[in-house]
């Protein structure tokens, strides 16, 4: 096992760059396991349009394990597994490195990791009870929309029903789910049928945290060439507060729901249903001017 020192250690020896991780693994130790995404055909998505997908090598994963522990020492709670696709790792690959993070860490809490809906699907309850006792707590899905139409045009690569059946799953081995709703995806022609599926996606899901983006779009990908063309029209700022509105006002579930990611044009956040009220009242005031929309500038991925 090559050494490390405090002196030397450079991120680039860690990490191949872009990496990304949920807002609330802020604070979390970010452990590269795969780079870039197996599937990587999302027409929206450009975070790993740079990357060709594989698997980090196990022994260079329980060196990177090694190295945290000397620079961070034994008290880091939190770890977060990237890239966009780590679950796809098998069963066995993965309790091996959740057992070398229990080891050098022995008060850690919670592992985190983006999950893909298929991946999820491909093993058994009785494996997603084992991840869950080493202590994968929370799987980060994206389910973008919950309306069909809209995730065949974005080339999705999983059904509703699939993304839908691997939440209640993983959910009810013990996994908390973090489930994503991307506002605008639809386009103007699908904005109601997005908002409404999306709500009953979620209802028939039940997951711990609901977190609502507003898509945004990014050069280079394809959505962004159908946007140029003229083939997708993007909802305007009021546009997104009716979609979010429509979206509230029809989801039934208990979760706690948060909408203040920077791309959102009104921050919002709270535990549903009892902040319904509350959070529909504040959209009223926005549609009705007297609550004011993030500015563009200020928007952002």
């Amino acid at each position: 096992m090559s050494e490390c020192s405090d002196v030397n250690f450079d991120t680039r020896d860690f990490y191949e760059e872009p990496v990304f991780r949920p807002p609330s693994e802020a604070d979390s130790l970010i452990l590269q396991v795969t780079l870039g995404c197996s599937h990587n055909k999302c027409t929206f998505c450009g975070m790993y349009r740079t990357k060709r997908f594989r698997v980090k090598p196990a022994e260079r994963v329980r060196e990177e394990i090694a190295i945290a522990r000397r620079l961070l020492g034994p008290d880091v709670r939190r770890v977060f597994l990237a890239d966009g696709d780590a679950m796809c790792l098998s069963t066995r690959r993965l309790l091996e490195l959740l057992g070398w993070l229990n080891e050098a860490f022995p008060s850690l809490q919670r592992v985190g990791i983006y999950a893909n809906a298929r991946d999820i699907l491909a093993k058994s309850d009785e494996e997603l009870a084992a991840l869950r006792r080493a202590k994968l707590k929370i799987a980060y899905i994206g389910l973008e929309s919950g309306d069909e139409a809209t995730l065949t045009r974005i080339v999705k690569g999983a059904s509703v029903a699939e993304i839908t059946e691997a939440a209640v799953r993983a959910k009810a081995a013990g996994i908390a789910t973090s489930v994503m709703v991307l506002i605008g995806l639809g386009g103007r022609e699908r904005m109601r049928e997005h908002a409404l599926a999306s709500a009953q996606a979620v209802n028939r899901m039940e997951p711990t945290y609901t977190a609502l983006l507003t898509y945004t779009p990014v050069p280079g990908t394809p959505l962004w060439n159908e946007l140029s063309e003229g083939t997708f029209e993007l909802p305007g700022p009021l546009d997104s507060i009716r979609e979010i509105r429509e979206f509230v006002a029809a989801l039934t579930c208990e979760t706690y729901f948060t909408c203040n990611h920077a791309s959102n044009y009104l921050p919002l956040k709270g535990r549903l249903p009892s902040a319904k009220l509350e959070m529909l009242t504040m959209l009223d005031a926005a549609l009705a001017g007297l609550v004011p929309l993030k500015p563009e500038f200020l928007r952002g991925l």
